[in-house]
Protein backbone atom coordinates (compact mmCIF):
# COMPACT_ATOMS: atom_id res chain seq x y z
CA UNK A 1 0.00 0.00 0.00
CA UNK A 2 1.25 3.47 -0.92
CA UNK A 3 0.02 5.51 2.06
CA UNK A 4 2.71 6.86 4.34
CA UNK A 5 2.30 5.62 7.91
CA UNK A 6 2.99 9.12 9.20
CA UNK A 7 -0.12 11.26 9.46
CA UNK A 8 -2.36 13.36 11.67
CA UNK A 9 -5.82 12.05 12.42
CA UNK A 10 -8.08 15.01 13.07
CA UNK A 11 -11.57 15.50 14.45
CA UNK A 12 -13.74 18.54 15.02
CA UNK A 13 -16.88 18.98 17.11
CA UNK A 14 -19.19 21.87 16.27
CA UNK A 15 -21.41 24.08 18.40
CA UNK A 16 -24.14 24.50 15.78
CA UNK A 17 -25.01 23.16 12.34
CA UNK A 18 -22.43 25.53 10.86
CA UNK A 19 -19.16 23.80 10.05
CA UNK A 20 -17.37 27.01 11.05
CA UNK A 21 -18.67 26.67 14.65
CA UNK A 22 -15.81 24.46 15.89
CA UNK A 23 -15.99 24.05 19.67
CA UNK A 24 -13.38 21.29 20.04
CA UNK A 25 -10.45 20.16 17.91
CA UNK A 26 -8.53 16.93 18.39
CA UNK A 27 -5.52 15.39 16.71
CA UNK A 28 -3.69 12.11 16.95
CA UNK A 29 -0.10 12.03 15.73
CA UNK A 30 0.98 8.82 13.99
CA UNK A 31 4.67 8.27 13.33
CA UNK A 32 5.94 5.12 11.64
CA UNK A 33 2.55 3.48 12.11
CA UNK A 34 2.46 4.09 15.87
CA UNK A 35 0.39 6.47 17.97
CA UNK A 36 2.83 9.10 19.23
CA UNK A 37 0.55 11.72 20.79
CA UNK A 38 -3.11 12.67 21.15
CA UNK A 39 -4.26 16.20 21.97
CA UNK A 40 -7.47 18.15 22.11
CA UNK A 41 -8.44 21.77 22.57
CA UNK A 42 -11.72 23.31 23.57
CA UNK A 43 -12.38 26.17 21.13
CA UNK A 44 -14.57 29.21 21.66
CA UNK A 45 -16.85 29.37 18.61
CA UNK A 46 -17.88 32.72 17.20
CA UNK A 47 -20.35 34.36 19.65
CA UNK A 48 -20.05 31.18 21.81
CA UNK A 49 -23.50 30.09 20.56
CA UNK A 50 -24.61 26.44 20.71
CA UNK A 51 -27.55 24.48 19.42
CA UNK A 52 -29.21 22.17 21.92
CA UNK A 53 -28.91 19.24 19.50
CA UNK A 54 -25.14 19.62 19.25
CA UNK A 55 -24.82 19.82 23.03
CA UNK A 56 -26.71 16.53 23.26
CA UNK A 57 -24.22 14.92 20.85
CA UNK A 58 -20.93 15.95 22.46
CA UNK A 59 -21.84 17.42 25.84
CA UNK A 60 -19.81 20.61 25.33
CA UNK A 61 -21.63 23.71 26.57
CA UNK A 62 -21.08 27.48 26.22
CA UNK A 63 -19.73 27.67 29.78
CA UNK A 64 -17.05 25.11 28.82
CA UNK A 65 -15.70 27.33 26.04
CA UNK A 66 -16.35 30.88 27.24
CA UNK A 67 -12.68 31.31 28.20
CA UNK A 68 -11.21 28.92 25.61
CA UNK A 69 -8.98 30.15 22.80
CA UNK A 70 -10.58 30.89 19.44
CA UNK A 71 -10.13 28.79 16.33
CA UNK A 72 -7.32 30.99 15.01
CA UNK A 73 -5.13 30.40 18.07
CA UNK A 74 -5.79 26.65 18.12
CA UNK A 75 -5.14 26.24 14.39
CA UNK A 76 -1.94 28.31 14.61
CA UNK A 77 -0.68 25.93 17.32
CA UNK A 78 -1.57 22.85 15.26
CA UNK A 79 0.05 24.32 12.17
CA UNK A 80 3.20 25.51 13.97
CA UNK A 81 3.67 22.29 15.94
CA UNK A 82 2.69 19.60 13.43
CA UNK A 83 2.28 20.68 9.82
CA UNK A 84 5.99 21.02 9.04
CA UNK A 85 6.20 17.28 9.68
CA UNK A 86 2.82 16.09 8.37
CA UNK A 87 0.85 16.91 5.25
CA UNK A 88 -1.64 14.02 5.41
CA UNK A 89 -4.81 14.36 7.45
CA UNK A 90 -7.02 11.38 8.20
CA UNK A 91 -10.59 11.73 9.43
CA UNK A 92 -13.63 9.50 9.80
CA UNK A 93 -16.01 11.14 7.35
CA UNK A 94 -13.28 13.44 6.07
CA UNK A 95 -15.79 15.55 4.14
CA UNK A 96 -17.19 16.83 7.45
CA UNK A 97 -13.83 17.56 9.12
CA UNK A 98 -12.32 19.03 5.97
CA UNK A 99 -15.45 21.18 5.70
CA UNK A 100 -14.99 22.37 9.29
CA UNK A 101 -11.40 23.34 8.54
CA UNK A 102 -12.16 25.11 5.26
CA UNK A 103 -15.26 26.89 6.59
CA UNK A 104 -13.35 28.08 9.67
CA UNK A 105 -10.42 29.17 7.52
CA UNK A 106 -12.81 31.21 5.34
CA UNK A 107 -14.52 32.74 8.37
CA UNK A 108 -11.25 33.75 10.03
CA UNK A 109 -9.30 34.52 6.83
CA UNK A 110 -6.69 31.80 7.45
CA UNK A 111 -4.51 30.57 4.61
CA UNK A 112 -4.41 26.77 4.72
CA UNK A 113 -1.40 24.79 3.53
CA UNK A 114 -1.83 22.10 0.89
CA UNK A 115 -3.01 18.99 2.71
CA UNK A 116 -3.72 15.45 1.55
CA UNK A 117 -6.88 13.92 3.01
CA UNK A 118 -7.70 10.27 3.68
CA UNK A 119 -11.06 9.04 4.94
CA UNK A 120 -11.31 6.04 7.26
CA UNK A 121 -15.08 5.90 6.63
CA UNK A 122 -14.64 5.64 2.86
CA UNK A 123 -11.94 3.00 3.31
CA UNK A 124 -14.13 0.99 5.69
CA UNK A 125 -16.93 0.98 3.12
CA UNK A 126 -14.49 -0.43 0.54
CA UNK A 127 -13.01 -3.26 2.59
CA UNK A 128 -15.51 -4.31 5.27
CA UNK A 129 -19.08 -5.61 5.10
CA UNK A 130 -20.36 -4.52 8.50
CA UNK A 131 -23.95 -3.39 9.02
CA UNK A 132 -22.66 0.02 10.14
CA UNK A 133 -19.58 2.07 9.39
CA UNK A 134 -19.82 4.47 12.31
CA UNK A 135 -16.54 5.03 14.11
CA UNK A 136 -17.72 3.44 17.36
CA UNK A 137 -19.24 0.41 15.67
CA UNK A 138 -16.12 -0.24 13.57
CA UNK A 139 -13.83 0.14 16.57
CA UNK A 140 -15.98 -2.30 18.55
CA UNK A 141 -16.04 -4.87 15.74
CA UNK A 142 -12.30 -4.60 15.10
CA UNK A 143 -11.20 -4.64 18.76
CA UNK A 144 -9.91 -1.05 18.70
CA UNK A 145 -9.90 0.66 22.12
CA UNK A 146 -12.67 3.21 22.36
CA UNK A 147 -12.66 6.52 24.14
CA UNK A 148 -15.47 9.02 24.68
CA UNK A 149 -17.45 9.23 21.47
CA UNK A 150 -17.90 12.73 20.07
CA UNK A 151 -14.99 14.15 22.00
CA UNK A 152 -12.42 15.32 19.49
CA UNK A 153 -9.21 13.89 20.98
CA UNK A 154 -10.72 10.46 21.60
CA UNK A 155 -12.38 10.36 18.17
CA UNK A 156 -9.12 11.42 16.48
CA UNK A 157 -7.26 8.60 18.23
CA UNK A 158 -9.94 6.02 17.41
CA UNK A 159 -9.82 7.19 13.80
CA UNK A 160 -6.01 6.84 13.73
CA UNK A 161 -6.18 3.33 15.16
CA UNK A 162 -8.94 2.39 12.71
CA UNK A 163 -7.00 3.76 9.74
CA UNK A 164 -3.87 1.85 10.80
CA UNK A 165 -5.98 -1.33 10.98
CA UNK A 166 -7.47 -0.59 7.57
CA UNK A 167 -3.98 -0.15 6.09
CA UNK A 168 -2.92 -3.46 7.64
CA UNK A 169 -6.01 -5.20 6.26
CA UNK A 170 -5.54 -3.63 2.81
CA UNK A 171 -1.93 -4.86 2.78
CA UNK A 172 -3.06 -8.37 3.77
CA UNK A 173 -5.65 -8.35 0.96
CA UNK A 174 -3.11 -7.05 -1.55
CA UNK A 175 -5.20 -3.90 -2.25
CA UNK A 176 -4.03 -0.35 -2.39
CA UNK A 177 -5.85 2.66 -0.97
CA UNK A 178 -6.69 4.29 -4.32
Amino acid sequence: MDIDRNFLAIDFETATFSRASVCEAGICVVRDGKIAETRSWLVRPEDNRYSYRNILIHGIRPEDTENAPGFVQVWEEIERTYLDEFDTMVAHNAAFDRGCLTSSAELYNIHLPALKWECSLRTARKIYSFRSNSLGYLCGKLGIPEGLHHRAGDDAEMCARLFLKEMEDMDALGHNME
